[in-house]
């Protein structure tokens, strides 16, 4: 399903300040492209809060995930995002069909998980020409003309967005020659496996003609169809530096949350104390994290890196710290917590502690 929306009439604000590499790119593209958001998973790792909103619409400042992934790819270049999600698709749709945003949204639905690749290839039937492809999780520094001038330069299949860390093993290694070919990918490499430092960053510029490197059903982008590519000089890398998290854990999602707010990733609310509020400050002890509209927090509570979502009342004397607090929660005065996630609409009892783990709504 689509929703059209109604672009600016002036989508070639700024055309000619663009760097000539990008022109060469648009030139190349003819066209501003899609954007596919990989987004099949239910959100387990930030349960309870998605049971009950979809990973994709869940509030990171001022925007919503899924927007914050968009975001690596400049806003004229953006025709079409479309969303390949499995999990609480009608919330999706009346989300999004209410939304008013600068491109066009289509979900493609899922009947059961597919891995990346399956996921990717589900969408062939709405995907032409070159288009740029992001795991759902993935907020970081990627400037995706960059990707979209190397993969035009370089005539690739696909090209992917790279990171370094100090222990790949995690993660998919990519080795990468001089010229930015690659020439070998590993999935989860063991110790002794380890040939490159630099990791799959889940951003992706692909052709269509991807498709027909790979099978129908089920099947995995890096295991499956990146080795083939590489073998075959089709598939090439670009590292970056800055900034690279995968926001799919309570974790990683404070992580993101202070990036958004420390690279000015918003375009409303208010900053103080490297805290972001979505209206106005609010007098408690609050240090980092995002407060969202109609939170009340008592002046002699304190709350440091954690994200409280619309309307949670805080009463005296409370301590949070790297808290995820769901809509409508109350917490009871004289509690302690750390890093827990808390459900919507639950009612913390006072003077509760509790580090690590979830708290439920018992009502």
């Amino acid at each position: 399903m689509v929703w059209k929306n109604n672009p600016s009439l002036n989508t070639l604000q700024g055309f000619f300040d663009l760097q000539p590499s990008l022109l060469i790119n648009v030139h190349l593209l003819g066209h501003s492209m899609q954007v596919v958001v990989l987004a099949g998973g239910f959100g387990t790792r930030l349960y309870p809060w998605t049971h009950h909103i979809p990973k994709p619409m869940l509030p990171m400042l001022d925007k919503t995930l899924m927007e914050r992934v968009v975001e690596n790819v400049p806003a004229h270049l953006v025709d079409e995002v479309v969303i390949a999600a499995g999990y609480k698709i009608r919330e999706l749709e009346e989300y999004f069909r209410s939304k008013d945003l600068p491109f066009d949204v289509r979900i493609v639905e899922e009947d059961g998980p597919l891995g990346t690749g399956g996921a990717l290839g589900n969408c062939r039937d709405v995907l032409s020409g070159t288009f740029a492809c992001f795991n759902g999780d993935i907020v970081s520094s990627l400037d995706a003309t960059n990707l979209l001038d190397l993969h035009a330069q370089k005539k690739a299949t696909a090209t992917l967005g790279l990171w370094s860390v100090e222990d790949p093993t995690r993660f998919g290694i990519v080795g990468l020659d001089e010229d930015h070919f690659v020439t070998q990918f590993k999935e989860k490499p063991k110790p002794e496996e380890v040939f490159s430092n630099y990791i799959n960053a889940g951003s992706y510029i692909m052709n269509d003609e991807i498709f027909d490197y790979m099978p129908t059903g089920k099947h995995s982008l890096e295991r499956e169809v990146f080795p083939i590519l590489a073998e075959e000089n089709k598939l090439c890398g670009l590292p970056f530096e800055g900034y690279f998290i995968d926001a799919g854990t309570p974790q990683s999602w404070k992580d993101a949350i202070q990036v958004c707010i420390s690279q000015q990733r918003f375009t409303s609310g208010v900053v103080e104390q490297d805290a972001w509020f979505a209206d106005q400050s609010i007098e408690a002890r609050i240090e980092g994290g995002m407060i969202s509209k109609g939170c009340s927090i008592h002046a002699t509570s304190n709350v440091q890196h954690s994200t409280l979502l619309e309307h949670v009342q805080v009463d005296q004397n409370v301590s949070l710290s790297g808290c995820l607090v769901g809509a409508n929660a109350h917490i009871g005065s004289g509690s302690r917590l750390e890093n827990v996630v808390i459900d919507f609409n639950a009612h913390v009892p006072e003077h509760t502690i509790q580090s690590g783990g979830t708290y439920p709504n018992t009502s």
